[in-house]
């Protein structure tokens, strides 16, 4: 008896994922739960573990090959008879058997008769799909940005964005490759990178961006913070930062202005009756955005425990997919690398993110008298086809009042 190895259900917005690499042959022996292959995303590297023990029977997709959830993978003989098989030869390409493309549209072999990639590889099955339903052809395309030169999904996404008329000798010529100089490396983008890329000029293309900028004196939070560090952390075996007091100053404030925490739908607005608060985590692939859910739900001590365990699984690379999928509000922080004033750019779908920035000592009026006070600048970022200027203005000073006299957050006013 067989058991099929599938590619597990990828996340939010996630639609296919490229088989990274096969931990295991074909007819090597295999534990319940090891892991046998790591998929890549565009956001994140996943492991699929083997579903029983047994012995790898097939690999049905190879390295290299676009899957998506539910496809198979490959399979495991199962049972005390199975017996150690020898090593499959490699397939030419991932059979239709690697990506379930459905019924409808151009099948794989209709795609692979536009033609394949330099080196006789056929294109990816997504990019295959997609070609054969928009009666496109390698040699319209050309090389493509897989391994081997294959084309790959957003090698078709890019062609047809294309204006109409423009080949891909014609758009390699527009933009040619410039000659490297002495000490000048040329390194294709990660996945993630790339998705980045693409995520952020999505938001600048589609939203109506706009940033209003405040600043806020960090004293009271700075001297509340020193008073009860060593309590707090004794009591919570957590540190207490300052993140947690601007999270519990974003959610009174999208409280009161909910529309920073809705999102636009086709000609609707979805509002949100709860807050998942994206936190920016830099790691060593790339800015990721894990999410604090019910994030209004938390108190001090659940947002630090929270941040710090996303924060050491970001760097550990255990982030997991569902973790950062559904955020209504992102808070990023530059300040810790040195920045004193940015504009951040939206988390798609959401309407706000806020970032916070570099304390410094500056000279300030107080009282009349002039005083160096410990501040801090504040920039939000929103999409001004669904916030007002007005609430965008009343929400950052909501979260300056909030953070300058942080009893308002104990006492919810």
């Amino acid at each position: 008896m067989a058991t099929d190895i599938v590619v597990p259900t990828l996340g939010e917005s996630v639609s296919t994922a490229t088989v990274a690499r096969w931990m295991k042959q074909a007819g090597e022996a295999v534990a319940a739960d090891e892991p046998l292959v790591e998929l890549e995303t565009d956001k994140v590297t996943v492991e699929v573990n083997a579903p029983a023990a047994g012995v790898l029977e097939a690999i049905t997709a190879q390295e290299g090959a676009e899957v998506e959830p539910g496809a198979v993978l490959g399979s495991i003989a199962v049972g005390t008879g199975a017996a150690a098989k020898p090593a499959a030869a490699p397939a030419a390409a991932p059979t239709a058997a690697a990506k379930p493309v459905g019924t409808g549209g151009g099948s794989v072999k209709q795609a692979e008769a536009h033609g394949t990639a330099p080196g006789g590889h056929a294109p990816l099955p997504a990019a295959a799909k997609l070609m054969a339903e928009n009666n496109v052809t390698q040699a319209q395309i050309g090389q493509g940005s897989a391994k081997d030169g294959r084309i790959a999904k957003g090698d078709v996404l890019d062609f047809l964005s294309r204006p109409a008329g423009a080949s891909a000798p014609a758009a390699a010529a527009a933009k040619p490759a410039r000659k490297l100089e002495g000490g000048e490396e040329r390194v294709k983008m990660t996945r993630l990178r790339a998705t980045i890329a693409r995520r952020l000029k999505e938001a600048q293309n589609t939203a109506a961006m706009l940033t209003t900028f405040n600043e806020v004196d960090m004293g009271a939070v700075m001297g509340l913070r020193a008073e009860y560090k060593d309590n707090f952390e004794k009591r919570h075996g957590v540190k207490l930062g300052f993140m947690s007091f601007f999270v519990k100053a974003c959610v009174a404030a999208l409280k009161e202005f909910p529309a920073v925490n809705a999102e636009i739908e086709g000609d609707e607005v979805i509002y949100k009756n709860f807050v998942h608060m994206g936190i920016a985590v830099g790691g060593p692939s790339g800015l990721v955005v894990p999410v604090l859910r019910n994030a209004d739900e938390m108190d001090f001590a659940k947002i630090e425990k929270t941040i710090a365990d996303f924060g050491k699984r970001v760097r550990d690379g255990q982030l997991k997919l569902e973790e950062m999928a559904g955020g209504s509000f992102t808070i990023t922080n530059g300040g810790i690398y040195g920045s004193l004033m940015s504009t951040p750019i939206l988390n798609p779908p959401q309407s706000g993110i806020l970032g916070m920035h570099k304390i410094q000592d500056r000279p300030m009026v107080v009282g009349g008298k002039v005083e160096v006070r410990p501040m801090m600048y504040l920039a939000l970022s929103y999409d001004h086809r669904i916030v007002d200027g007005k609430e965008a203005v009343s929400f950052l000073v909501r979260v300056k009042e909030a953070i300058e006299d942080p009893r308002r957050l104990m006492l919810g006013v």
